[in-house]
């Protein structure tokens, strides 16, 4: 079985979750079939994709070297840490302990921390029993990518460890988790100020052909603009 008909990857063009994973995935040099599951228009929601992932959430890798049986991978940093004991180079996590929860520290707070607050279902609650209105939604995008990143960028610029990315001069799964915050705000056309070391470390990571391929609006189901 071929890497790319082993692994099926159920994704949506926007997600900052579906870029993580698709960034590991072409870091390791495996391009899985994708299935397109459009958010927008609830199908995450259908018994049939929650058959795949109960929570209804993307993405959700099916591996196919364990049968038609095998269990569904859901969960990006999950996803991320599967994809990097499967294919262990280049290595998404460092090798030294303490190095390795610096980094799975950094992801969390991009991955655990923000990025659940700016989530469809989010906004769906928000603009329903919290009766926000667009305005008042869109502060709420600002204020919670400005927190997560504005805290990141206190991290990185005065942590020894920083390098060229945010642990040393290899990309790992912390750059992985900044970059798809920051793909996301662009889809939504905020920008977060004071981030000098966040702006440089995202630049590092686009000029690389794997972050690259992952922008949102290079994928199938992305608008024209």
């Amino acid at each position: 079985m071929t890497d790319a008909a082993r692994f099926e990857l159920f994704s949506f063009w926007r997600t900052s979750a579906t870029y993580r994973v698709r960034v590991a995935f072409n870091l390791k040099g495996v391009a899985p079939q994708e299935h397109n599951v459009d958010i927008d228009a609830g199908e995450q929601s259908t018994e049939a994709f929650l058959k795949i992932n109960p929570m209804g959430a993307i993405p959700a890798v099916l591996d196919r070297a364990d049968g038609p049986s095998s269990l569904p991978l859901t969960q990006s940093l999950a996803i991320l840490e599967f994809i990097d004991e499967i294919y262990p180079t280049p290595a998404l996590l460092p090798t030294e302990a303490h190095a390795r929860a610096r980094v799975r520290s950094l992801a969390a707070m991009l991955a655990a921390d923000t990025h659940p607050l700016i989530t469809p279902r989010i906004k769906k609650y928000l603009t329903g029993a919290g009766q926000f209105d667009d305005a008042a939604w869109r502060a709420w995008q600002t204020h919670w990518f400005t927190t997560g990143l504005q805290a990141l960028e206190k991290r990185l610029s005065s942590e020894k460890e920083t390098g060229a990315f945010c642990d040393g001069d290899t990309p790992t799964q912390a750059d992985i988790c900044l970059a798809s915050i920051i793909v996301v705000m662009r889809v939504f056309k905020i920008e977060v100020a004071d981030i000098p070391t966040v702006n440089r470390i995202m630049a590092a990571c686009e000029a690389l052909d794997a972050f690259a391929k992952a922008d949102p609006l290079r994928q199938a189901g992305a608008p024209s603009y």
